[in-house]
């Protein structure tokens, strides 16, 4: 878990303010320390549930001889009652769904969540019962499964501020190892709250054409979703990432390239696999094609898999281009 921290500490620093930090679900507070220890202004509070983890946070917090972070061993429901936050990091083994709320209420007006997803399954189709009953969406399977259940994952995050008439601009959401991963700043506007639910929507996809696109509204076609259909990031907060001297330097910039340059488009990703299985070629190279479609639109590399690649041009277009680049086997 070593580059999600350094993720978490790439985005405190470029925030550029002093902050309250809650790591609500802190285990041995390893994300809570290097957050008091790493970035200037930070007052932290390393909470869990468990009282066997208390002595490992509090030594943790003694080996760093850290004056700006406190061990707290309370129930998050009852931490974020008493207590508000610039910035709350939730990260649960499982679903985040139980904790929203309270997460959400332990959020000052303006403040950032931090939500981790681990039921990776159930979010990308693979246990679709499960993630009907826990995010009352239809996950899409095949090989943008990863994108819907990143958008699935901030669709209900949306949702539950829009209950407290709040609403989020997401400033960078990604899938990585075993994890999905979203960091929205909190709006407190109604109108803010309005605009985020505008961004909601449904999918189509037809396996047998591979035509896709997405509805604000649920049809006959449009089956999949709600999704959120907005940006997965901010660009401009993006910019001001910095991984030197982070512990796994050079994923963090690996990544933070292809976040930086990735299209923001809401037509899911595309697969190599995916085009080569339909149209019975053998696949080019990746930047090869890229380049081609860039002769005719838009496109770019995805985070979501060193195969996949998001483009605006229609699903012909990438079919058309995708067979001149390729020799028929035949």
């Amino acid at each position: 878990m070593a580059f999600n921290r350094d993720i978490s500490i790439m985005l405190l620093r470029a925030t550029g303010r002093d902050l309250r930090v809650a790591d609500a679900m802190t285990a041995t507070g390893s994300r809570a320390v290097r957050i008091a220890n790493e970035v200037k202004g930070t007052e932290v509070v390393a909470n869990d549930y468990s009282a066997d983890a208390i002595p490992y946070i509090q030594a943790n917090i003694e080996m760093n001889s850290l004056s700006n972070c406190r061990a707290s061993n309370k129930d998050l429901h009852i931490l974020f009652t008493e207590e508000s936050f610039d910035y709350v990091d939730l990260d649960p083994f499982g679903s985040p769904v139980p904790f929203l709320q309270s997460a959400i209420r332990g959020c000052r007006k303006g403040g950032i969540l931090a939500i981790t997803a681990t039921d990776t399954a159930p979010l990308a189709g693979a246990h679709a019962p499960k993630c009907r009953r826990r995010y009352q969406s239809e996950p899409v399977r095949g090989y943008m499964c990863h994108e819907g259940g990143l958008r699935i994952l901030m669709c209900t995050v949306a949702r539950e501020l829009a209950k407290l008439d709040r609403g989020m601009k997401p400033l960078l959401s990604f899938y990585a190892d075993h994890y999905l991963r979203t960091y929205v700043q909190v709006q407190d506007k109604v109108e803010d709250a309005d605009r985020m639910l505008e961004q909601l929507g449904y999918m189509e996809y037809n396996t047998e054409t591979l035509d896709r696109s997405t509805s604000k509204h649920y049809d006959e076609a449009h089956k999949y979703g709600p999704f959120w259909l907005g940006p997965l990031h901010d660009q401009e907060f993006l910019s001001k990432f910095r991984a030197e001297g982070m512990a796994t330097e050079k994923r963090c910039n690996k990544y933070l390239d292809l976040w930086r340059n990735e299209l923001d488009t809401e037509v899911f990703v595309y697969d190599m696999s995916e085009l080569s299985s339909h149209l019975k070629r053998s696949p080019p190279k990746l930047v090869d094609f890229i380049d081609l479609l860039k002769t005719n639109g838009k496109a770019s590399m995805t985070h979501m898999s060193p195969t996949s690649f998001k483009t605006d041009l229609s699903v012909q277009q990438v079919k058309d281009l995708y067979l001149e680049l390729t020799p028929d086997r035949k």
